[in-house]
């Protein structure tokens, strides 16, 4: 399902979404309208989060309003009011709490309790070794050598420190466990539990993490439909806003550019068999570089990164991220010639030597064929006879049969 398109839904939502057309003014809207846009298909946009706080600020006052009138005529009545304005305390300290986490995920989530539970069972193992005796040990004849202190209140004090060093036991390994959780990643989670893999659903696949370089390459429905890609497409926030400078242009090749990635958006937008969304990547600090927040988001949302930007896939294997480079993947298909083969070209123009002609196969594989010069405009049959792999590809060169 696509994400919804500011106060539209997307096409697979509910409700029809307006027709989005390349132009100079679809990028301002969509650049205007990104954080409307979300990663998750429920409860993700800001009415939805807007209507939840609403129902909580609600049932806190109720429940405010419940404790009021549960204390009438008793020892400690509080007023109707005082419990509304508690509940609005409540609620307004718990909704500055939520706001706090804005990047902070369910995944997250789900990871920090997986650790707290690791680091609140490693406590309770503690405990049950009587670990807090020592303090009977360490304290309880140094209580009672005082003069005023008696057995029952010395009882009492050891009783006390237990407590405080189990809350802080338990407090302290749960932090840790947390914490560790959240910086590991799967291959950690399978060495704790062997036998158990965190995968996608295999409906789904792994969720993939576009730059502007795939965005505007414009291949990428293709790889889909062929079966070679899976998965939800991400369109991170501040990628948007790059197209949406690249189209605002004053240079026409940036702003031809600019409005070729909100077409090819567009045309992923309107196909039945893509998933894309737009996510708010607002929680990653603006003044790294693009490619920074590119991995930073992949990292985050445990997703791939596709992207015909050599650098950017070379940064991002050093950092153990997997990366689909687009470029990769079409010279990884191109059909291998070797010596000896017989191939049919056309000769187009003239080669480096005044005998040679150049051809072309339809890969864009240059074929250089010796003695052709005088068939050059004919489509001709030749053999290969040597190939030479330079940075811009394979040369390879050939005679008449």
């Amino acid at each position: 399902m696509n994400a919804p398109n500011g106060a539209e839904s997307g096409k697979h939502g509910h409700g029809a979404s307006r027709p989005i057309r390349a132009t100079r003014g679809l990028g301002f809207r969509l650049a205007e309208d990104w954080r409307h846009w979300g990663t998750r298909r429920f409860f993700s946009s800001t009415p939805s989060v807007n209507v939840a706080r609403l129902c909580y600020l609600l049932v806190c006052e109720a429940a405010g309003v419940a404790i009021a009138l549960s204390t009438k005529g008793t020892g400690v009545e509080v007023s109707v009011g005082m419990g509304l304005l508690g509940g609005i305390a409540v609620a307004g300290f718990f909704i500055f709490m939520e706001s706090l986490m804005k990047g902070f995920t369910l995944r997250g989530f789900s990871t920090a309790t997986f650790g707290l539970g690791v680091g609140l069972m490693c406590a309770w193992l503690l405990t049950r070794v009587n670990i807090a005796s020592l303090l009977d040990l360490a304290f309880r004849e140094r209580i009672l050598a005082e003069e005023s202190m008696g057995e029952a209140r010395a009882d009492l004090l050891l009783n006390a420190l237990r407590l405080a060093f189990d809350v802080t036991l338990f407090a302290s390994l749960g932090f840790i466990g947390a914490v560790l959780a959240l910086r590991s990643n799967r291959d950690d989670f399978a060495f704790i539990i062997p036998y158990v893999r965190f995968r996608q659903d295999a409906a789904s696949g792994q969720p993939v993490v576009l730059d502007a370089e795939a965005v505007i390459d414009g291949r990428i429905p293709a790889i889909f439909r062929a079966g070679f890609l899976h998965g939800r497409l991400i369109v991170p926030s501040f990628v948007l806003e790059e197209l949406q400078a690249m189209a605002g242009s004053s240079s026409n090749l940036p702003r031809q550019r600019g409005q070729r990635g909100f077409e090819c958006l567009q045309k992923m937008q309107d196909a039945p068999d893509i998933q894309i969304s737009i996510h708010d990547s607002r929680s990653i600090m603006p003044e790294e570089t693009i490619a920074q927040r590119v991995m930073e988001t992949a990292r985050l949302l445990g997703a791939r990164i596709m992207t015909a930007n050599d650098n950017l896939t070379k940064m991002a294997k050093l950092q153990g991220l997997d990366v689909l480079n687009i470029y990769e993947l079409d010279e990884a298909l191109k059909p291998a010639v070797v010596v000896g083969d017989r191939v049919r070209i056309t000769l187009v123009r003239g080669g480096k030597d005044e005998h040679q002609a150049v051809g072309y196969l339809p890969d864009g594989t240059m074929i250089v064929v010796n003695h052709g010069a005088a068939a050059i405009g004919k489509t001709v049959e030749v053999t290969v006879i040597s190939t030479l792999q330079t940075n811009a590809g394979t040369m390879v060169f050939a005679e008449f049969n």
